[in-house]
C-alpha cells in the first residue's frame, strides 16, 4: 500500500552546517521544511541501506544519527580524526586518524552501539582509492582489507580474532569486494616491467580462496574502476592509461573489460565507436548494464550479462548514465564541462520520453523510488550559482532552489526500491491526463472542430492547365498591360492566340529573378576588361586552330 511506502528524504549540506528535507512534492514558491535543525559539520555520510547517518567534525569527532527519529546513537570523541566510515548497515564504524609513529594503530574498526573498538592497525597513509581500509559486504557478513601483496579476510561475528584467511596476491594495488552477495572479490596489479596489467577475481569461501576464479590481462592499464552487478556474477572493468599512445586524447586511454564468475566471458566489452568510456551502470537486476562511450558526440548502448548489445540509446553530448532504481527509466546526460543535455528513456517501452537541460550540474541521482531525479550544483567545484533541481521521470522540472550561499552537498537517504510501489500506475495516469489535454486543445481549434466532424476529401481541386509558380504575377503584370484583356489562365477561343505567346517572354523576363540582357546590372570596368580580354583569348585560340588546319 501507499501508506507503507517510507517517506523520501534528502540531505543538505551548506557552509553553516547540514539539514534534512522531507522528499517532493513540495509546494509552488515555497522552500522545503527542515526535519533538523541545521547542525555544524564538515563531512556527512548515509549507511547503505539508510538506516544511519554519520556527521564527522574534522579533527573533533563522529557522530551516528538513527534516520528514522534523527536522534543522535552514538558520539565519538577522536582528536586528529581525519577520515571515517560507515559499513553498510551502519553497525560497524571505521576511522582514520593522524598517526605521529609506526608504532601507533591509527586506523579503528568501532561497534557502534557498544563504541568498543574491535579492531586496530596501522596504515602510514590515506588515498581515495585505498578508504575506506576494511570493505563489508551488503549484509555485512564478508569483511576484508589489502596488504602488500596478499588480500586478508576477518570473521565479522568477532573481529577480535584478527585476520583468519589471506590470498596471496603480490604486487596488489587496489582491490574491491563484490557486494550483494559478499561471495567474491576482485584484485588488480597494475603493469610493471613489461609485464601486462592484470585482474583477477577469487572466492571469498574459505576453502576456494587461493584458486583464481577468473582473469584478465591488458597493456597500457595504470588504475582501473570496478563495477560489480547485483548477484556478483559479473564484473565490469573500466581501465585507465595515464598516456594515449594514439594521441586522440588529452585524458589518456580507457577501456572496458567484462569477467563472469562462470567464466562465460572474458574479454573486452565490443563497442562500436572510438574513444574514451565515460560512464558506466548496472541495471537494478543485474542483468543489464548500460555505457556512455566515444568521442563527442558520444554513444550510448545497452548490453546483457552475456555482452550482446540490446538497446541503442542514441548519440548526443553525453558523459553520465544514470539507471533508476526500479530499472525502468534510464538518464543519458553531458554534466561537468558539456552544456547538460538530458535525455530521459522508458527501458520498458524502449522510447524516449523527454528532454530538458541542467547546467553546470556536479552530481545527479535518482530518487529511491525511482519517480525523481536530482541534479546539484556544489562547491568547491563551482563556486557560484550553487543549487538544486528536481525532476519528474519524464523530464518534466518540479521543483528548483539557488543557494546564496555555496552547497557542499545533496543526496537522498537510500532506501530499498523494493518498498516502493511500481511507475506502471503513475505513468499510466499522466497518459491519460496527457490524451485529455490534447483532446481539449483540439476542441477550442475551429479547424479541429471542423476535421473530427466531417472527414476531409483529398483531390477534390478542380482540374486545370498547369500554372507556373510565376503566373499569380504575371496575370497581374497582364492586367496593367493590357487593361484586363489577357488571359488569365489558358489561351481562351475569345481572343487571338499571339496575345499570350508574344507577351509571355516579355512578361517572364519582367518577373523573374534571373539576370537578362533588360535587368542585368550594369558591368564594371574591370569586369569588361577581363571579358574583352577572354574574347581576344578565344580568337587567338581560334586563329591558331585554324592556321594548324590549312597547314
Amino acid at each position: 500500500m501507499a501508506s507503507q511506502q517510507p517517506a523520501l528524504s534528502i540531505l543538505v549540506r551548506e557552509p553553516d552546517g547540514f539539514t534534512v528535507w522531507p522528499g517532493p512534492p513540495y509546494p509552488p514558491g515555497s522552500s522545503p521544511p527542515q526535519k533538523l535543525p541545521k547542525t555544524a559539520c564538515s563531512a556527512t555520510t548515509f549507511s547503505s541501506d539508510g538506516s544511519r547517518l554519520l556527521v564527522t567534525v574534522a579533527s573533533t569527532s563522529a557522530t551516528v544519527y538513527d534516520c528514522s527519529s534523527l536522534s543522535v546513537i552514538r558520539s565519538f570523541d577522536l582528536p586528529g580524526l581525519t577520515a571515517a566510515a560507515l559499513s553498510p548497515t551502519g553497525s560497524y564504524l571505521q576511522t582514520f586518524e593522524k598517526s605521529s609513529s609506526p608504532q601507533v594503530k591509527n586506523v579503528t574498526v568501532w561497534h557502534v552501539d557498544t563504541a568498543t573498538a574491535l579492531y586496530q592497525h596501522n596504515q602510514k597513509n590515506l588515498s581515495k582509492a585505498t578508504w575506506p581500509m576494511v570493505q563489508f559486504s551488503a549484509d555485512e557478513s564478508v569483511a576484508c582489507r589489502m596488504q602488500t601483496n596478499e588480500m586478508q579476510f576477518f570473521d565479522t561475528k568477532d573481529f577480535t580474532k584478527g585476520i583468519v584467511h589471506k590470498v596471496r596476491f603480490p604486487g596488489i594495488d587496489a582491490m574491491q569486494l563484490a557486494s550483494d552477495p559478499g561471495s567474491h572479490v576482485a584484485g588488480f596489479v597494475p603493469e610493471a616491467k613489461g609485464v601486462p596489467a592484470s585482474v583477477q577475481i577469487f572466492s571469498c569461501d574459505k576453502d576456494a580462496q587461493n584458486q583464481v576464479v577468473a582473469r584478465r590481462s591488458f597493456f597500457r592499464c595504470s588504475t582501473v574502476q570496478f563495477h560489480w552487478n547485483k548477484g556478483s556474477t559479473g564484473l565490469l572493468i573500466v581501465s585507465q592509461a595515464d598516456v594515449d599512445k594514439t594521441n586522440q586524447s588529452y585524458y589518456g586511454e580507457t577501456k572496458l573489460h567484462y569477467l563472469t564468475t562462470d567464466r562465460a566471458f572474458e574479454g573486452i566489452v565490443p563497442l562500436k565507436k572510438e574513444g574514451p568510456v565515460h560512464d558506466v551502470r548496472w541495471s537494478s537486476s543485474g542483468s543489464e548494464f548500460a555505457v556512455v562511450y566515444g568521442f563527442m558526440p558520444a554513444k550510448a548502448t545497452i548490453f546483457n550479462k552475456k555482452c550482446n548489445p540490446l538497446h541503442e540509446l542514441g548519440e548526443g553530448p553525453y558523459n553520465t548514465i544514470r539507471w533508476n532504481p526500479k530499472g525502468q527509466f534510464i538518464v543519458i546526460a553531458g554534466f561537468g564541462n558539456l552544456p547538460g543535455d538530458m535525455a530521459f528513456w522508458d527501458y520498458a517501452e524502449k522510447k524516449l520520453v523527454g528532454k530538458t537541460k541542467a547546467e553546470w550540474s556536479v552530481i545527479s541521482e535518482w530518487s529511491p523510488d525511482g519517480r525523481h531525479f536530482m541534479t546539484a550544483t556544489t562547491a568547491p567545484r563551482l563556486q557560484i550559482d550553487n543549487g538544486i533541481k528536481i525532476f519528474d521521470h519524464n523530464g518534466s522540472l518540479q521543483f528548483k532552489k539557488m543557494f546564496e550561499n555555496k552547497l557542499y552537498q545533496a543526496d537522498w537517504k537510500p532506501e530499498a526500491p523494493e518498498r516502493f510501489d511500481d511507475i506502471a500506475d503513475l505513468t499510466t495516469s499522466l497518459s491519460n491526463i496527457k490524451i485529455e489535454d490534447t483532446k481539449k486543445q483540439g476542441q477550442g481549434s475551429k479547424s479541429a472542430q471542423t476535421s473530427s466532424k466531417a472527414p476531409v476529401t483529398i483531390g477534390a481541386k478542380p482540374a486545370g492547365a498547369y500554372r507556373p509558380p510565376q503566373s499569380k504575377h504575371t496575370a497581374a503584370l497582364q492586367d496593367k498591360l493590357f487593361g484586363g484583356l489577357a488571359p488569365t489562365g489558358s489561351v481562351s477561343s475569345a481572343q487571338p492566340a499571339f496575345t499570350s505567346f508574344w507577351c509571355m517572354p516579355f512578361l517572364a523576363l519582367c518577373t523573374t529573378n534571373q539576370p537578362s540582357k533588360w535587368n542585368r546590372p550594369e558591368m564594371s570596368k574591370t569586369a569588361l576588361r577581363n571579358k574583352k580580354r577572354r574574347e581576344k583569348q578565344k580568337e587567338k585560340k581560334a586563329g591558331e586552330g585554324s592556321s594548324a588546319d590549312d597547314s
